[in-house]
């Protein structure tokens, strides 16, 4: 951050600000919006795309934008852009094919859309930034392989929690200790919860219901944790991941993991539930070192062997115009798969499904999501998370029962299926052996 901050003050002292679209403008991007234009400076927000044009609108008037201008072709995109004015747009393409957009936010939170965007996005030469899990967790390895094949830069963001433990594995690793866990602290955790449940939630912090949803039922973490494990090769301890209750500090959380399962492992993605600080997240790391375990002793961290590092917060939107800094000026990516999945979401009953049931997705009331390894995802078909929308159930399926291919019908013509099928083309579950020595993990 700071050299980020420098060099932004550079690009606005010259007149030469990075110049970045948006697609999407819920909460996430309403707050995007008004970090973008009230506190960064050497940024602009150019252009907001958006289904509905009048919440793309409102988030840039929220935001304290005046001149806003609503366009319909790229020649009217151009124009506007250069006459400094701010667009809205109800067509992604526009900004994805602008020559005058450097970088591109995604913060819909869709699938089968957002799969669309980020495709033209890249094809018309544009770094993204995700804050969207949900699709780096079902198809960000393909996407990445495209986005590395053009010579861009895909990556997720500062200020979700996988960022912010990216970042915090990365300040561990590079400081000489060796990070076995990565974590996410969660307050609340209840598979059943459904849109009936956390409506009232959802009205009070002027959130989409969906979102809140999957934070309660547990899909959201599951989504986190999966591309934090194919960013870093850890794999989850078993399917679920542990999700301990642990109504203590988090450091105390090192008397929980054995270094030998650890480090047999290569590492793992986990979370815990009601831990402090919350809504933080945490990595745990050991050394090998005698004279250094010592040090870290003096510091206060403990005799060892294992070390916890948290950070007690992540910002969501304050934070990711950095990401959007890192990744234009320096290229850096915040978090990107290493190589093909190492943990997936699978799609888990949240009640009994019957045969001819269309099923609901993410955030719903048919389904929570929960992390497995990628190579028992292949070996047992089972079926992923962020395709599970719109499938038609074959045959009755338990609660709590993991869905498989077999179980379900697929709706024809899905983008994000097609982009899966290339997926597991270009990352056959043998290579994924590859990835984990790549990370330092198991052989």
């Amino acid at each position: 951050m700071m050299v980020v901050d420098r060099l932004l003050e550079e690009r606005a002292a010259e007149g030469r600000p990075i110049r970045v679209a948006m697609v999407g403008a819920g909460a996430m991007g309403r707050g995007i919006a008004r970090q973008l234009l009230r506190v960064f400076r050497g940024i602009r927000l150019v252009a907001i795309a958006n289904r509905t044009v009048a919440n793309a609108r409102h988030a840039y008037l929220q935001a304290g934008a005046t001149d806003v201008t609503e366009v319909h072709s790229l020649p009217e995109l151009e124009a506007a852009i250069a006459g400094g004015r701010f667009v809205v747009t109800d067509d992604a393409s526009l900004v994805c094919s602008s020559p005058s957009v450097d970088a591109l936010i995604e913060v819909t939170g869709s699938l089968e859309p957002a799969a669309r965007v980020v495709l033209q996005a890249i094809d018309g030469g544009k770094h993204v930034i995700l804050m969207n899990a949900e699709l780096d967790g079902t198809v960000g390895p393909i996407l990445k392989q495209r986005a590395d094949r053009a010579g861009l830069v895909l990556t997720a963001c500062d200020g979700d929690q996988p960022g912010v433990e990216a970042n915090l594995h990365r300040f561990v690793q590079t400081i000489g200790l060796r990070p076995l866990v990565c974590g996410n602290i969660k307050g609340l955790q209840d598979r059943f919860r459904t849109p009936t449940t956390q409506q009232g939630w959802a009205e009070r912090w002027d959130l989409g219901l969906a979102m809140v949803v999957s934070f309660a039922d547990g899909t959201k973490v599951s989504f986190e944790q999966a591309i934090v494990a194919n960013g870093t090769g850890f794999r989850a301890p078993r399917r679920g991941l542990n999700g301990w209750e642990h109504r203590e500090h988090v450091d105390t959380l090192t008397a929980r993991y054995d270094l030998a399962a650890l480090e047999a492992s290569g590492g793992i993605v986990d979370y815990v539930v009601g831990a402090e600080p919350a809504p933080g997240i945490y990595v745990i790391a050991t050394h090998d070192d005698p004279v250094e375990r010592k040090m870290l002793a003096l510091y206060k961290k403990g005799d060892g062997p294992l070390y916890s590092f948290y950070t007690p917060q992540h910002l969501c939107h304050f934070e990711v115009p950095v990401s959007v800094a890192r990744v234009v000026l320096a290229h850096d990516a915040v978090l990107a798969p290493l190589g093909g999945p190492v943990v997936e979401v699978v799609a888990t009953a949240k009640r009994d499904l019957a045969a001819g049931d269309a099923l609901d997705g993410i955030g719903g009331y048919d389904l929570y999501g929960q992390c497995e390894n990628a190579d028992v995802v292949a070996r047992e078909r089972l079926l992923p998370m962020g395709i599970a929308e719109g499938c038609r159930m074959r045959a009755h399926v338990a609660v709590d029962q993991v869905l498989t291919y077999d179980d379900v019908e697929l709706p024809a013509g899905r983008l994000i299926d097609a982009l899966r099928e290339e997926q597991a083309r270009a990352f056959p579950q043998d290579r994924v052996v590859a990835v984990e020595q790549a990370a330092g993990g198991p052989a």
